[in-house]
């Protein structure tokens, strides 16, 4: 059985390590983009220089610009926009020929539940996660027919070094927030969104497309 192969992008942001650590655990040979990712030649140079393909992780990540709707700024908003929602799409749209034509692959996008649930304060950070969740959708129901698996994992709440840093663990006003709003009282593990990661781009899951899957302890249930 030959070895998968699958490209991350945003390595050393976000989930991309945890993943990275257990995607080559599971021995598949893992591909690697770094920051920053906004255009589209440099997201088709990366799908290009590496080659064929099994899985792609969409691992975009940009820090919330937060306050009120009225003082959103318009740099702002573009650079969430060109940080998460426009390299999905380049991403995608590179990926997608090769592995049409095996007719297999598993596209993996880590996003965010901040716009299933909404939050105040942080409107265009939840307009560019709303963005890459509606796309994941539907991607993944029209590439399902090509026997390639979309989905994207919908975190909130869970330990890495672009949100939650091991530092804001320590801090008291921060882990009272989390008592009174995650339900399971506690920020989750780098290694469950990997452990999640590692599944969706199995042989295990092969009935599952155009998901959003929330892991956010509770937090929008």
């Amino acid at each position: 059985m030959s070895t998968r192969r699958a490209l991350i992008t945003c390595v050393e942001r976000y989930m991309g390590a945890a993943i990275q650590e257990k995607f080559e655990a599971d021995g598949i040979e893992v591909v690697t983009g770094s920051y920053p990712m906004h255009s589209q030649s440099e997201c088709e140079a990366l799908v290009k220089s590496a080659g064929e393909i099994d899985i792609l992780v969409a691992n975009l990540a940009e820090p919330p610009m937060t306050g009120p709707v009225q003082k959103i700024e318009n740099a702002d908003w573009n650079k969430l926009f060109d940080s998460l929602v426009h390299p999905l799409m380049y991403l995608i749209r590179a990926i997608t020929p090769q592995m049409v034509k095996r007719q297999s692959g598993k596209i993996i996008a880590v996003t965010s539940a901040a716009p299933v649930k909404g939050i105040a304060n942080n409107a265009a950070y939840c307009a560019a996660r709303g963005a890459q969740n509606g796309f994941i959708k539907a991607v993944g129901l029209e590439l399902a027919r090509n026997n390639v698996h979309v989905n994207a994992i919908a975190q909130n709440y869970i330990n890495n070094n672009t949100y939650y840093p091991d530092d804001i663990l320590e801090n008291e006003k921060f882990l009272d927030h989390v008592k009174r709003n995650v339900p399971t009282n506690k920020v989750g593990t780098a290694s469950e969104t990997a452990e999640l990661a590692a599944y969706l781009s199995s042989d295990k899951c092969n009935h599952m497309v155009g998901q959003i899957i929330p892991l956010a302890g509770g937090w929008i249930t």
